[in-house]
């Protein structure tokens, strides 16, 4: 499971950064955003998808946590 960091750029765009592939991306979609809880299956522009443990809330950014690739 590698480190990402969320954060916004300087468009107010949400994106995940990958270390270990060096990969920075836009993200499209997140599983679950308001009373819910925040975080589940990330999906970004290129098409690939990271799950992150569900938080209780929306993180304050930039945040670093621990995440699985998703998907096929």
């Amino acid at each position: 499971m590698p480190n990402v960091m969320l954060r916004r750029n300087e468009s107010g765009q949400l994106t995940l950064y990958v270390a270990k592939r060096d990969q920075e991306d836009v993200v499209v979609s997140i599983e679950k955003e308001g009373s819910e809880g925040w975080g589940g299956t990330i999906e970004l522009a290129d098409g690939s998808a990271y799950y992150i443990d569900p938080l209780d809330a929306e993180p304050k950014l930039p945040i670093t946590l621990r995440a699985k690739r998703a998907g096929g």
